[in-house]
């Protein structure tokens, strides 16, 4: 009697103790994801050039020698960029202030680009556009000139140690209110006539919204579209769905395609920290990179109240959410193939390179996740992980379980996860 009774009362202690875990696991608080994650190792697409942002001394001064080392360094709390923007001042004797941070990102391996936002002030006309009389282009018998301008910015930099990957005729010149204005036709006509003469790889047409009337021109014209070595965009509300450019992909074999600045989703002070808002700086990138199929990403000014790095130098939670992709996705890697929303909230993408598959999987919902991955072409072994949430910063997390070529994991409510495994055949 005595035996049976400790034996019903073990029964009832384990019945109790086991009831809230099968509950919780059981709760509607997470769910399986809706399907898998297909990755296909075969199914190539762009090669990846890099992440980054802007450095502008001249409006919001230089980066300091420990901030340049935190945004192109890949240690920790670095955020691995590998890409540079400068600023082509209109006035050569401004040229030294770029100098510095850009030798330091060589250094670390980086690309440096720059873009003008002015030629200097004997090019520029004042002409009058839907009523202001005030608006700026460049004169019709400068652009000879202007091509020069910008060969002795590329031959200044160069004599200082800094060999620039590209240049850009213009930073958006259809959004010029204050600075120069150019039209289709207008930047047409320069990259046919001169940009061919320019000592450095060229990008055009950088508009601010990713507009196709200003690149279009460029990309049906065959002297054009040979001057052209990177279509160069902004995505400032541009809608995901006017991310793809069909003509590109039908004329564009053999240019690159960069997204060349934004910030996203707000400008608004000491906004670098709020979550989940920072996690639509990721949710972002997903779209230019698998949408778009851009090769680079490349943010506006690096340090900034609402930038990847605060003001004090510190990483924001946005750029937490830009080291998912930098840190993990190098440059030369390429984008492979991958169910690109899986689940209502849910959004991944998958890159290899250096033998290794790199997965960004981003949860905007308010509901944990369990997602299953499967890997096709190629097996994965030795999968680490990498999360930042409301409450964590790129926090490593257990190394996972492979079963063949898939592994399941937990993606946080709110959450970045970035996965990196071993490729095996």
């Amino acid at each position: 009697m005595g035996l049976r009774f400790k034996k019903g009362k073990r029964l009832l202690l384990t019945c109790i103790i086991l009831l809230p875990l099968m509950l919780i696991s059981l709760t509607p608080s997470e769910t399986l994801a809706a399907s898998d994650v297909n990755i296909n190792l075969s199914g190539v697409r762009q090669e990846i050039r890099g992440f980054g942002g802007m450095n502008h001394p001249g409006w919001i001064g230089d980066l300091t020698g420990p901030q340049r080392d935190t945004a192109f360094g890949n240690n920790h709390n670095q955020l691995g960029f590998s890409i540079l923007r400068i600023y082509v001042d209109a006035n050569r004797n401004n040229w030294h202030r770029e100098v510095a941070t850009a030798r330091r990102a060589i250094e670390h391996g980086a690309l440096v680009i720059a873009s003008p936002w002015n030629p200097p002030s004997d090019m520029i006309e004042t002409f009058n556009r839907y009523g202001d009389r005030n608006a700026k282009r460049l004169r019709y018998d400068k652009y000879h000139a202007y091509a020069q301008h910008l060969n002795d910015f590329v031959a200044f930099m160069k004599n200082n140690g800094v060999d620039l990957y590209a240049i850009s005729v213009q930073n958006e010149p259809d959004y010029a209110h204050d600075w120069t204005w150019w039209t289709p036709a207008e930047m047409l006509r320069f990259m046919r006539e001169n940009a061919g003469s320019i000592n450095t790889k060229v990008i055009a047409p950088e508009s601010f919204q990713y507009l196709k009337n200003m690149s279009d021109p460029i990309l049906n014209d065959p002297q054009a579209l040979a001057n052209l070595d990177i279509l160069g965009a902004h995505t400032y509300g541009t809608r995901f769905s006017d991310f793809s450019y069909p003509l590109f992909k039908e004329k564009g074999a053999g240019k690159e395609l960069w997204m060349t600045e934004v910030y996203y989703p707000n400008s608004h002070d000491n906004s670098g920290d709020l979550w989940p808002e920072a996690l639509d700086v990721a949710y972002h990138i997903h779209h230019n990179l698998v949408d778009a199929e851009f090769q680079a990403y490349i943010w506006w000014y690096i340090r900034r109240q609402y930038g990847p790095m605060k003001e004090d130098g510190t990483i924001s939670k946005r750029g937490y959410s830009m080291a998912h992709f930098s840190k993990f996705v190098r440059p030369g890697y390429v984008r492979v193939d991958a169910t690109k929303n899986p689940d209502t909230n849910v959004y991944t993408s998958a890159y290899k390179g250096d033998g290794k598959v790199v997965i960004v999987a981003i949860n905007r919902g308010t509901t944990p996740v369990n997602q299953n991955f499967v890997v096709d072409n190629g097996g994965i072994s030795n999968v680490s992980r990498w999360i930042t949430t409301g409450s964590s910063n790129l926090q490593p997390g257990t190394n996972l379980n492979v079963t063949g070529r898939n592994f399941w994991a937990h993606l946080p409510a709110q959450s970045v996860t970035t996965f990196v495994g071993d490729i095996s055949n």
